[in-house]
């Protein structure tokens, strides 16, 4: 079989051969919008880790101002991008963004690559992660495989061959060791721990070595997506056809799947709150008995979702679907700060009241509410959403973060500074703007 007849050798061909000339303009802006949601989510908190030392000349550790090793600065700032849970999303809840974006930055930073090469980066990044979320996550994710780090692992593999401008075979090479590295539990939602916060910059820097080694001429395994004991079977435990797999790349265009969260909680959460919303405004001060919330059998049965505490941390809290509802219908829009009160009175009287169950006959990302009173009424209410309700261009994302930035005193000159970052890109932008915009972060809030 020749190399190029795999998965790795045509995703490594597709990969190396992006170009800003020849991806559609569209593609090109939503990277635009998924830099911004990147960047401006992550500037409204800080979760420093110093696991290298500081480094001169290194990368910075945002909102701390040190320097590090890429691979320290790629871990301390994928917690930073990942922890407020309100980074992009797939179809099949996986968040590549964080993974690969601030592992480009600190390259960029690190090694005074061009500019120009960050958007192509980030196409590649998307385009691999999303193809396999879209095509496995349903298998995987049972499996209890978590998607962010499985799939964004090769994301990133992908994303460093393209800034690296890797040939073809070397960017198959770094795909496949990718394959052989991947991995992530689901455990830790399932248990409310935080290997969840780490997972992102840990196999951030899987995507790095995977392309280091392909660039410094490491043999990889060619069937490492397909082969018996390889990616695809190990993970999903189904065959995988090459041709089949990839036969749309560069026609359907993968990033445009990429979706935004307008509240700091996971994606299946999304859509109860805008109903909860709804519903809060009907109630007024009827006496609520009990509440009915109708989702999708494959979001109540992912971990975490489906449990009514008690909770020890916010973590598992703000990954109930339950939660959420009762914290929305008691409070209206969940702020971070409210999230975090997760043992607040009015939230755990409404919690009780709650009842959630997986519906056949609802599908992803819609939600129906029933609300019985005491005085013998009833309210049902609906919301019919799809993920292209998320989809959100630069201006709304802009819009977005600098509401994020209101709740957490960040100034607006932060977020100015941002949004003239992507829209100068490719060529007229520096990675230092963006390094300047995370010095502006308060200092008294910075520490979460």
């Amino acid at each position: 079989m020749q190399t190029n007849d795999t998965v790795a050798g045509r995703l490594g061909k597709f990969v190396s051969g992006i170009s800003l000339a020849t991806v559609p303009p569209e593609v090109v802006e939503k990277a635009r919008a998924c830099l911004l949601n990147a960047y401006g989510v992550a500037v409204a908190r800080r979760a420093a880790l110093d696991t290298d030392g500081e480094i001169a000349g290194g990368a910075t550790i945002f909102g701390d101002g040190r320097k590090t090793t890429i691979s320290g600065a790629t871990l301390a700032n994928g917690v930073l991008f990942h922890g407020r849970n309100q980074e992009d999303f797939t179809w099949g809840s996986t968040h590549a963004g964080v993974v690969f974006i601030p592992l480009l930055t600190a390259l960029l930073e690190a090694k005074k690559l061009p500019i120009e090469r960050l958007l192509p980066a980030v196409i590649a990044g998307y385009e691999v992660s999303v193809l396999l979320d879209r095509t496995y996550a349903n298998k995987t994710t049972p499996n209890g495989f978590r998607g962010t780090p499985l799939y964004g692992s090769i994301g990133a593999a992908a994303a460093v061959a393209r800034l690296y401008e890797l040939s073809a075979a070397q960017t198959q090479a770094a795909l496949a060791n990718a394959a052989g590295m991947a991995g992530g539990t689901l455990q830790s939602q399932a248990g409310g721990s935080d290997e969840w916060r780490y997972q992102v910059g840990v196999f951030g820097t899987v995507g790095l070595t995977a392309a280091q080694l392909a660039k410094a001429g490491s043999v990889s395994a060619p069937l490492a997506f397909e082969g018996r004991a390889g990616y695809v079977k190990a993970h999903a435990r189904t065959d995988c056809d090459a041709v089949a797999l990839t036969a749309r790349l560069g026609e359907e265009w993968n990033i445009m799947d990429v979706f935004f969260k307008p509240y700091p909680l996971p994606a299946w959460n999304q859509t109860p709150v805008d109903l909860a919303l709804r519903v809060r405004e009907k109630i007024a001060n009827k006496a609520v008995r009990h509440v009915e919330v109708r989702m999708s059998q494959y979001e109540v049965n992912y971990p975490g979702k489906n449990s009514k505490g008690p909770f020890d941390n916010d973590t598992s809290a703000k990954l109930s679907i339950a939660f959420t509802v009762a914290t929305t219908l008691a409070h209206g829009a969940p702020t971070f700060p409210v999230l975090l009160d997760y043992k607040n009175t009015k939230t755990t009287q409404m919690l009780e009241k709650i009842e959630l169950i997986g519906a056949p006959e609802v599908e992803r990302l819609c939600c129906v509410i029933k609300v019985d009173f005491e005085n013998g009424e009833q309210l049902t209410e609906t919301l019919q959403r799809s993920a292209k309700d998320y989809s959100f261009n630069c201006d709304q994302v802009s819009a977005m973060v600098r509401r994020i930035g209101r709740e957490t005193r960040v100034p607006a000159e932060a977020f100015d500074r941002l949004d003239e970052f992507v829209r100068k890109l490719p060529a007229q932008a520096a990675v230092q703007e963006v390094v300047d915009s995370f010095a502006l972060m308060p200092r008294d809030a910075r520490a979460e």
